[in-house]
């Protein structure tokens, strides 16, 4: 049996993954395993039975790879894990920024309580005209199984 701690808040699609064999433990010190997202481990001590770091994500910077190295504890990420998520907020933020969106999202909460908002705003919607964007450049690939 193997005892982990989170020091973030995991997904369940991650830890669903782990069988009988795999315990949460309330404490690091206990944990023979540690799951981390981007909570700071500079200052930690570990536990004895500490194994192995997990990191939630590409980077390790984080996580006191030299200390750990000195204690045996292996460190690993999950590049790409996220890879989707990345992609899905790059095209919202083409999406907002090609039609000024946040901008028309203000321009309407500014002049809502003018008389004839809809008058105002057919005067004003060339402002927010932006340009399109050319889709069929834009690779959207099959989903990766999430970790």
């Amino acid at each position: 049996m193997y005892k982990y701690h989170c020091l973030n808040p995991i997904s369940a699609v991650g830890i669903d993954n782990f069988d009988e064999n795999y315990v949460n433990c309330a404490q690091p010190e206990e944990a023979d395993a540690i799951l981390v997202r981007s909570a700071v481990m500079h200052d930690m001590t570990f536990g004895k039975e500490l194994k192995a770091i997990a990191r939630a994500g590409a980077g390790v910077n984080n996580i006191p790879l030299e200390a750990c190295a000195e204690q045996g504890i292996v460190v690993f990420n999950t590049p790409g894990a996220n890879a989707n998520g990345v992609k899905e907020l790059v095209i919202a933020g083409m999406l907002l920024a090609s039609r000024d969106i946040i901008g028309g999202i203000n321009w309407v909460q500014e002049h809502e309580e003018d008389g004839d908002l809809a008058k105002a705003a057919e005067k004003a919607k060339k402002a927010f005209a932006g340009t399109e964007l050319e889709l069929s450049l834009i690779h959207i690939s099959e989903p990766t199984r999430p970790y």
